[in-house]
C-alpha cells in the first residue's frame, strides 16, 4: 500500500522510476497478489495511469486486465476499475478526467458522444486513433472477450454496466465489422444490448443509444435483428417521453438509430409501414402560430424527423412499398401537417427546404397526394395557391440556392405521372383562361424563363419541362402560347420566342436550360417538329453551333443542339418540302460532316455534371455554376441517341427499303392477327358448345335415374296388387262356410265388406298416386322435348343426340307398359266391384232367416255406398286413360322432334367438317405468311437493320394499352 500511495502522490526517495517500470510494478502486483484489496488498488493505479501512460498500460496490462474480468466476477468496484482502464486505452476520444475518490459522489454525464475536443495536433489525434485500432485488434483476437463484455453487460450494478457499454461501444468504432460480426454469432448478444433501453438509469439507456448506433451500421441482419426486438416502439416511446421535437439530445440520438434500422433495409421498412409506428410520427410535426426562437437543438430533432420520413418514401425504394407509405402518410393526414409547415410564417430556413424536400418525396407518383398539394392554400389575403407561392421563391434570385432547388425538385415531383396536373400548368398560359387580376404558375415560369437572372431561366426552363413530360397532348396545346413582346409588335409564340433568346448568345446555363426544353418540347411531337422547322432561322443557326470551333464551355451547348437537330430528323414527318428527312441529313452532311455530328452529340453523356445528374431525381449541386441538367432529361437523351445516330448515317434508299419493308411487316401482322382473332373466337364457339353437351349429358343421367325410381314405384305398386288379390280370394271362400250359422255369416259377411271398402278405399288411392306419377312423366316429356329444341337451336348435335333419341325410345315403352298395367287395374276393379254385388245377393236371402230387418238395412246401405265409390273410380279410370291418350300424343310429338334434331345434327356435322377444312386453309395460309415474314427479316438483317420478334412487338402493344389505360383514368 506505502508502494502504491508513493506511486500516486509522487513520493520517491532517491531516482523516481519511470512510468514504464511503475505500469510493469502494478502489473506484477495484479497477478501475484492473492487478497483481493491489493488486486483492486493495483488495478485502480493503472486506471489513473491509462491515458497519460496509454501505449504502455495497453501493451504491458491488457492481459492482466481480461484475466481480472475472467476471475474476479464477484467483485463488482474491480470489474468496474478495469473495464475502465480498457475504454481509456482503447478509446480514442479524449475526455475530461473524472474525480474517483472513493468518498466523492461521481457525476453522472447525460451521454458520453458530445465531449469531443479536437487534438491540438492533428498528427498526434491521428496516431492515437491508430493507436486504439491497434488495441482493439489485439483485444479482439479472441472473440471471447467480447463474448466476456456481453455477459458483463448483464450486471446491474452501475459501476459494471456503464464502463462496459463504453468499452463496447469504443471497441466497434475502432472495428466494426469484427465485433458486429461476434456480436451476430453470440446466443442473444444483440437481445442483452436491447435490454439497455429499459434500464431506468437514463446515463445507460442513452450510452446504450450510442451502442446500437454504431452496432446497427451496415449491417442488415442486425438491423433486422434490432427491429424485430421492439426497436421502433422503444424509441419512438423515448422520443415522446423526452418531448419529440422539443427533446434533447436523446432524442436526437433515437432518430439516429432510427435512421440507420430503416435506411436501404426494405425489411424493416416494411415492418415499420405495417405497423402504427407511422400514425405516431404525426405528433412530431405539430407547430404552433409562434415559431420564433427555435433552438439549434430543436432544428437538428426536426431535420432528422423529416429525413426519417424521406427514407421512407424514398424514389430508390421499390414502387410499390413507396406507394404504400404514401397512402398511409396521407390518410393519417401526415401529409397535411407537412404541409402547415411548408405555409407556416417564422420557420427556420433549413427547416422549410426540407420540409419542401419531404413533401415532394410524400406526393410523387401518388395521384391522391398530388391532387391534395394542389389543393392547399397559402395563408395570405387572397389566398393563394402553395404551388404559386413556391413558383415565386424559385424564380426570385435573392432567395437561397437550396431553396431554389427544394422547390424546383417540388414542382418536379408534383408534376410526376401526374397528367392532371401538367395540363392544369398548361392551361395558365392558354389565351383562354389567362387571369389579369391574380398571378398564375404560368405566368411564374414565364417570367422566369425570360428574366435576366440565368439560374431562374434554367429553373423555369426545367420545370416548364416537366409539365411537357410524356405528355403529348401539352406539347400541342403549348404550341398556342402566344406572347406579347412589346407595345406595337405583334405577339409571337413561346416556340420562337425561346429560339430567338437562344440565337441571341446568352449565358451557358440559360441556353442549355431552352435547350433541354425544347428537345423535351419537340421529341416525340411531329406538329411540334414542324413548327419549330417552319422559322427559317432555326436550322442554318443550329449547324453554326454545331460546326463551330469553339471552347470547352460551348461544346455542351454544340452538343444539345445536335440533340435538338437530330430530333427534328427523327420525328420529321416530311410535311415541309425545305427541311424533310433527306434535305436535313444532306446538310449535315455538307456543313457539319456525319462523324463531327455524332461526336458532338455523343460529348453530352461524357459530360461530368451529366453523370451526376443521372444517379437521382433530386437536383442537388454544390454551386449554382454546377446546375446544367435535369435528371429527367438525362433519360430523354439516353433514349435518343443511338436512335438519332443511326437515322443519321442512314442513306434515302435505306429508309424507302425499310418503310417498304415496315408497312409489308404491318401488313403481315394485320393479316396474322386477323386470323389469331378468327381462331380465338372459333375455340370460344368450341369451347361454348361443349360446355352445352355436358350440360345435356348431366340432364339425361338425371332423367335416366328419375326413370329407374318410377320403375321401382310401379314395381311396389304391383306387390300391392297381388296381396290386394289374395285378400280378395279369401273373402270368396268365406261366404260358403258361413252356410249352416246364420247369425255367424251375417257377422263374417259385415267384416268382409267394410275389409273390401278399405281395400277399394286404397286402390283408388293407388290410382291417384299412378295419376300423379303419369303428370310427372308428362312433364319430363316437356322437358326432354324443351331441351331436344334448345339443342337444335345452338347445333349443339353430335353423338349425344343418339343418346337422347335412345332414352326417349326407352321413355316410350315405359310409358306403354304403364298403361297396360292400368288396363290390368281396371280390369281387377271391375272384378272387384263384381264380386262384391254377388256378396251383397247373398246375404239377402240368409238374412231372411237368421238377422233382424235392421241389420240388412245397414248392410244395403252399406254397399249402396261402395257401389258408388266403385262409379267414382270408373270416372277417374276413365280420366287417366284420357290422359294416356295425351301422353301417347306427345310421345309421338317428340319422336317427331328427335327426327328433326337428328337432321340438324346431321347439318352440324357438315359445317363442322367445312370449319375444320376452312380452318386447315388459314393454318396453310398463316405459315406462308410467317415464311414471308422470316425472309423480310433475314433481308432487313442482311441490311444492317435490328428487327423486333413478334413477342417483342405483343410485348409493345400490351404496354401501350396500359399507359392508355393509364391515361383514360
Amino acid at each position: 500500500m506505502n508502494f502504491l500511495r508513493g506511486v500516486i502522490a509522487g513520493q520517491a526517495a532517491g531516482p523516481q522510476p519511470t512510468g514504464a517500470d511503475t505500469i510493469q510494478k502494478l502489473c506484477d502486483r495484479v497477478a501475484s497478489s492473492t487478497l483481493l484489496e491489493d488486486r483492486r488498488d493495483a488495478v485502480r493505479a493503472l486506471k489513473s495511469l491509462s491515458k497519460k501512460y496509454r501505449l504502455e498500460v495497453g501493451t504491458q496490462a491488457m492481459d492482466h486486465l481480461i484475466n481480472i474480468l475472467q476471475t474476479d466476477r464477484s467483485d463488482s468496484e474491480i470489474l468496474g476499475y478495469a473495464l475502465d482502464t480498457l475504454y481509456n486505452i482503447i478509446c480514442n476520444d479524449e475526455e475530461e478526467e473524472q474525480d474517483e475518490s472513493e468518498d466523492a459522489v461521481t457525476p453522472l454525464p447525460v451521454s458520453g458522444k458530445h465531449k469531443n475536443v479536437s487534438a491540438p495536433d492533428e498528427n498526434a489525434q491521428k496516431q492515437a486513433d491508430d493507436l486504439g485500432v491497434q488495441f482493439t485488434d489485439t483485444f479482439i483476437q479472441d472473440p471471447e472477450h467480447v463474448t466476456l463484455i456481453l455477459s458483463l453487460l448483464e450486471e446491474f450494478d452501475f459501476h459494471v454496466r456503464w464502463p462496459g457499454v463504453k468499452l463496447l461501444t469504443a471497441l466497434l468504432k475502432n472495428q466494426c465489422t469484427q465485433v458486429q460480426g461476434v456480436i451476430l454469432v453470440s446466443p442473444m448478444g444483440v437481445s442483452r444490448l436491447m435490454d439497455l433501453l429499459a434500464d431506468s438509469r437514463e446515463v445507460i439507456r442513452n450510452d446504450g443509444l450510442l451502442l446500437l448506433q454504431q452496432l446497427t451500421k451496415s449491417n442488415a441482419a442486425i438491423q433486422k435483428i434490432v427491429a424485430f426486438e421492439s426497436a421502433f416502439e422503444r424509441l419512438l416511446d423515448i422520443i415522446t417521453e423526452e418531448g419529440s421535437s422539443d427533446g434533447g439530445i436523446v432524442v436526437e440520438d433515437c432518430l439516429l438509430l432510427l435512421l440507420n434500422l430503416l435506411r436501404n433495409n426494405s425489411s424493416n421498412q416494411n415492418f415499420f409501414k405495417e405497423g402504427p409506428y407511422i400514425q405516431k410520427m404525426k405528433p412530431w410535426f405539430e407547430v404552433g402560430d409562434d415559431n420564433s426562437g427555435w433552438s439549434a437543438q430543436k432544428v437538428t430533432n426536426l431535420h432528422l424527423m423529416l429525413q426519417l420520413v424521406r427514407v421512407m418514401v424514398s424514389p430508390v425504394n421499390s414502387p410499390g412499398a413507396t406507394a404504400s407509405c404514401q397512402k398511409s402518410m396521407y390518410q393519417c393526414g401526415l401529409l397535411q401537417q407537412l404541409c402547415t409547415i411548408l405555409m407556416a410564417t417564422g420557420v427556420p430556413a433549413d427547416i422549410l427546404t426540407e420540409t419542401i424536400n419531404t413533401v415532394s418525396e410524400v406526393i410523387r407518383g401518388s395521384q391522391v397526394n398530388q391532387d391534395y398539394f394542389a389543393s392547399v392554400n397559402a395563408p395570405s389575403n387572397p389566398p393563394r395557391p402553395a404551388i404559386v407561392v413556391l413558383l415565386m421563391s424559385m424564380v426570385n434570385e435573392r432567395q437561397p440556392f437550396v431553396l431554389r432547388c427544394a422547390v424546383l425538385y417540388c414542382f418536379q415531383c408534383f408534376l410526376y405521372k401526374n397528367q392532371k396536373g401538367q395540363g392544369e400548368i398548361v392551361a395558365t398560359l392558354l389565351p383562354s383562361t389567362i387571369d389579369a387580376n391574380s398571378i398564375s404558375a404560368g405566368q411564374l415560369l414565364c417570367g422566369g424563363l425570360f428574366s435576366a437572372d440565368s439560374l431562374s431561366n434554367w429553373c423555369a426552363a426545367v420545370a416548364l419541362a416537366h409539365a411537357l413530360q410524356d405528355n403529348l397532348t401539352q406539347k400541342e396545346q403549348l404550341l398556342r402560347v402566344q406572347l406579347a413582346t412589346s407595345l406595337g409588335k405583334p405577339p409571337v409564340s413561346l416556340l420562337q420566342q425561346c429560339t430567338n433568346i437562344l440565337s441571341q448568345g446568352s449565358k451557358v446555363q440559360t441556353r442549355v436550360g431552352l435547350l433541354m426544353l425544347l428537345c423535351t418540347w419537340i421529341s416525340n411531337c411531329p406538329i411540334a417538329v414542324t413548327h419549330f422547322l417552319h422559322n427559317q432561322e432555326n436550322v442554318p443557326f443550329l449547324t453554326a453551333q454545331i460546326s463551330e470551333n469553339l471552347g470547352e464551355d460551348e461544346r455542351l451547348v454544340q452538343g444539345l443542339c445536335a440533340l435538338l437537330l437530330g430530333i427534328c430528323i427523327y420525328y420529321n414527318d416530311n410535311s415541309l418540302e425545305n427541311y424533310t428527312k433527306d434535305k436535313l441529313k444532306q446538310l449535315i452532311e455538307k456543313r457539319i460532316g456525319k462523324e463531327n455530328f455524332v461526336e458532338k452529340l455523343c460529348f453530352i453523356t461524357k459530360h461530368e455534371l451529366y453523370s451526376r445528374a443521372a444517379q437521382k431525381p433530386q437536383p442537388v449541386f454544390p454551386s449554382p455554376e454546377q446546375m446544367l441538367f435535369d435528371h429527367e432529361f438525362t433519360k430523354l437523351v439516353k433514349e435518343l441517341e443511338g436512335v438519332i445516330t443511326k437515322a443519321v448515317h442512314k442513306s434515302s434508299e435505306e429508309e424507302k427499303k425499310e418503310e417498304e419493308v415496315k408497312k409489308t411487316i404491318e401488313q403481315h401482322d394485320n393479316i396474322v392477327t386477323q386470323y389469331k382473332e378468327l381462331i380465338r373466337e372459333q375455340d370460344a364457339q368450341i369451347k361454348e358448345l361443349k360446355e352445352q353437351l355436358g350440360s345435356m349429358s348431366s340432364q339425361n343421367e338425371q332423367t335416366q335415374a328419375t326413370l329407374t325410381q318410377q320403375l321401382s314405384q310401379i314395381q311396389q305398386h304391383k306387390d300391392q296388387y297381388n296381396i290386394l288379390k289374395l285378400k280378395l280370394g279369401k273373402e270368396n271362400q268365406s261366404p260358403s262356410n258361413g252356410q249352416g250359422d246364420g247369425s255367424q255369416v251375417n257377422g263374417l259377411q259385415t267384416e268382409e265388406l267394410t275389409q273390401l271398402r278399405e281395400e277399394v278405399e286404397e286402390l283408388r288411392q293407388q290410382q291417384m298416386l299412378l295419376q300423379t306419377q303419369l303428370g310427372d312423366k308428362d312433364a319430363l316429356i316437356n322437358s326432354l322435348k324443351s331441351e331436344a329444341a334448345q339443342t337444335a337451336e345452338e347445333s349443339a348435335g353430335g353423338s349425344e343426340n343418339t343418346e337422347l333419341l335412345t332414352e326417349l325410345e326407352a321413355l316410350r315403352s315405359q310409358v306403354q307398359s304403364q298403361a297396360s298395367e292400368i288396363n290390368q287395374l281396371k280390369t281387377e276393379r271391375q272384378e272387384l266391384v263384381r264380386r262384391a254385388e254377388a256378396a251383397s245377393s247373398d246375404t239377402v236371402p240368409s238374412s231372411d232367416s237368421s238377422v233382424d230387418t235392421d241389420k240388412v238395412g245397414e248392410l244395403e246401405s252399406r254397399l249402396a255406398a261402395l257401389t258408388t265409390e266403385t262409379e267414382r273410380l270408373k270416372g277417374e279410370n276413365k280420366g287417366l286413360s284420357e290422359s294416356r291418350a295425351d301422353l301417347e300424343q306427345q310421345l309421338a310429338s317428340a319422336t317427331s322432334t328427335v327426327a328433326i334434331l337428328q337432321t340438324e345434327k346431321e347439318k352440324l356435322q357438315t359445317d363442322v367438317q367445312e370449319s375444320k377444312k376452312e380452318q386447315d386453309d388459314l393454318l396453310m395460309l398463316l405459315a406462308d405468311q410467317d415464311q414471308k415474314i422470316h425472309s423480310l427479316k433475314q433481308r432487313l438483317k442482311g441490311l444492317g437493320e435490328t428487327v423486333e420478334d413478334e413477342d417483342d412487338l405483343d410485348a409493345r402493344d400490351e404496354e401501350e394499352e396500359e399507359d392508355d389505360d393509364e391515361e383514360e383514368d
